[in-house]
């Protein structure tokens, strides 16, 4: 049963302290994310990876198009859907985990990862329990648990974004470049913890510009140029063509 179905999407930003000129970012893009599947997206930089990821999550608004999502409450379309009925689904449903850590000035390391269990509905005891769970599995010392999550380092704040998308994880989990701040020891952890998020039934839909990366985890890839799909299928058949491009 597909988590996330796309269908005709479209994206244009309007150019407002150039000229006006409005630039197309994506061009009517058909896409599903099936529960327990890892579709990867790939194609050069400005293919519109991103763009889509963040339609999705509704960072960007779309300018014409369908996102169904299938959630607790029924088949939405996250295109449509009011703000506010999106900021509900955020963290309960639907996961955005970046190579940037976005948390408040002043909350800890810990807090930050149980929030996020919190915010799926796990008991609060029980959600910092997994919140140290998973900081302990990806390298996070003890010592930085009480520190604010802000004066951390690039790579661990990639770490505990991954922590906060991965505990009581989403029905669908969006990840962009999660990896790329990483030396190789931290990047095998992360990988690892990733590729469990299948066997649990969760929907991923990935930017990786590592094709080992992509290799290792999608199930499927799919290939976007010039905002388009301009192919789709099994990621060593698909990655040979690229590379061979």
């Amino acid at each position: 049963m597909n988590v996330l179905s796309v269908r005709n999407l479209t994206k244009s930003f309007t150019l407002h302290t150039i000229d006006g000129r409005t630039v197309g970012a994506l061009h009517g893009v058909d896409l599903d994310v099936a529960a327990g599947e890892h579709v990867a997206l790939a194609g050069a930089s400005g293919a519109g990876k991103s763009s889509l990821l963040r339609c999705v999550y509704r960072t960007y608004l779309p300018s014409s198009g369908h996102i169904w999502l299938d959630t607790a409450e029924g088949r939405l379309d996250l295109a449509t859907l009011p703000d506010a009925d999106v900021a509900h689904l955020r963290g309960r449903e639907l996961g955005y985990v970046s190579q940037f850590l976005r948390a408040e000035p002043r909350r800890s390391v810990l807090d930050v990862v149980a929030r996020s269990g919190t915010a799926r509905g796990m008991d609060p005891a029980e959600a910092r329990e997994a919140a140290a769970v998973a900081l302990r599995r990806l390298g996070i010392d003890e010592r930085l648990w009480a520190m604010h999550a802000t004066v951390l380092s690039g790579g661990q704040k990639q770490r505990v974004n991954l922590a906060a998308g991965t505990i009581s994880p989403p029905r669908l989990l969006l990840l962009d470049e999660p990896v790329s701040a990483l030396d190789p020891v931290n990047r095998e952890a992360v990988l690892a913890m990733i590729a469990e998020l299948t066997s649990l039934g969760v929907a991923v839909l990935s930017v990786f510009h590592d094709f080992e990366a992509i290799e290792r985890l999608a199930t499927r890839v799919v290939v976007l140029d010039a905002g388009r799909v301009a192919a789709d299928g099994d990621p060593a058949k698909v990655l040979s063509l690229e590379v061979a491009r």
